[in-house]
């Protein structure tokens, strides 16, 4: 299998399968100088983890990040940095009924047709427990961000299949267990939640990520196109089947009068753009919203075929998110985190030492 890693300057490769000995990546590119430790991993792989809430699929995993390379002394030393995650809470007997059975709505047959082997434990390489590791290199680009340019990445659920929030708070996402924007609405997904999984069903939902202080510049005019990147990246996320940079699709029924992000000496009046222009940075927030589809892992019997061309009835058992948008939130954060790193990497090796030849919009 090739296609494991991505980006430039700022390269992440990830291996191992969901029910392995181990997850892992490499990331290479990372400046040296940056401080680092395990403890560090902690707060976002539990954001994305599951077995937190009923609302979730009830594996566990510790999650525990080992540093095998790249940190010495607490400091990044710029040679590549080893991850590793152990798999510790693996229940691969719950796999066995469909090792012959293609499920519908999964990878299992495009994988057989591409490779001719499959591992069908837990959907194998996969399975969205291949984004732990994406969450896991996010963290040190998150920080790297911060601490040079005051990047500020994060996401919150803006739809839970027809449920879209009443209000916004940016306080209320970390509170409750959705990263829902209104806290007053909780009860409400709690409900709605426990009836889907009462029915042995799954639903879409809408995840949006915002990054506050990327300066203007960021990104290229063509094949590097910033949203393009941030599109192909996002579009990677396990059951993603749409992703929109601003206001995306909305655009279709705007004028132009409307969506075009006038200028002021004061600032943008809007940011319809999404914060990105002609491929680069405008210097507003960067904004991207992504579509999961619901999950085809259900109780719900479904047709399929098996391996002999026989027709079968699937029924997914296992531990299953009713919902997979709902622990999405900081899978696509860490995207966003990771392109926007590899791109100021770019945009310091090319263009780090051209001045600024227009005013600086606020």
């Amino acid at each position: 299998m090739s296609s494991n890693s991505f980006g430039k300057l700022f390269t992440v490769t990830t291996f191992g399968e969901s029910h392995g000995p181990a997850i892992g990546c490499v990331i290479d590119g990372c400046p040296p100088g940056l401080a680092i430790g395990p403890e560090e991993f902690r707060h976002d792989l539990d954001r994305r983890a599951t077995g937190k809430t009923r609302h979730t699929s009830q594996r566990r995993e510790a999650d525990e990040v080992e540093i095998l390379s790249g940190v010495y002394e607490g400091k990044t030393t710029g040679t590549p940095i080893a991850l590793l995650i152990r798999n510790t809470d693996q229940r691969s007997k719950d796999y066995g009924d469909i090792a012959d059975t293609f499920r519908p709505g999964h990878a299992d047959y495009t994988y057989w047709h591409k490779y001719g082997i499959r591992d069908p434990r837990g959907g194998g390489r996969s399975s969205a427990r291949e984004t732990t590791m994406r969450v896991a290199a996010a963290v040190v680009a998150k920080k790297w961000l911060a601490e040079r340019h005051d990047v500020r990445v994060r996401g919150y659920l803006a739809q839970l299949g027809e449920i879209a929030p009443a209000a916004f708070d940016w306080d209320a996402v970390e509170q409750n267990p959705f990263f829902w924007p209104c806290a007053e609405q909780v009860p409400a997904l709690e409900k709605a939640m426990d009836a889907l999984r009462k029915s042995g069903d799954s639903v879409g939902a809408r995840v949006s990520v915002v990054a506050e202080g990327v300066p203007p510049g960021w990104g290229e005019p063509i094949y590097g196109k910033l949203d393009g990147d941030l599109a192909s990246a996002l579009m990677s996320i396990n059951a993603v089947k749409g992703v929109e940079i601003g206001d995306g699709f909305a655009a279709v029924a705007q004028h132009g009068s409307e969506h075009r992000d006038e200028m002021r000496l004061d600032g943008f009046t809007s940011n319809h753009a999404g914060g990105i222009l002609g491929g680069i940075s405008t210097g507003q927030a960067v904004v991207a919203s992504i579509a999961l589809k619901p999950t085809s892992s259900i109780l719900i019997p479904g047709h399929s075929v098996n391996l002999a061309g026989e027709p079968v009835e699937v029924v997914t058992k296992g531990r299953h998110d009713p919902c997979v948008g709902i622990r999405a939130t900081p899978i696509a954060e860490a995207m966003m985190a990771l392109v926007l790193m590899d791109h100021a990497l770019r945009h310091r090796a090319q263009c780090g030492d051209v001045g600024a030849v227009a005013p600086r919009i606020p």
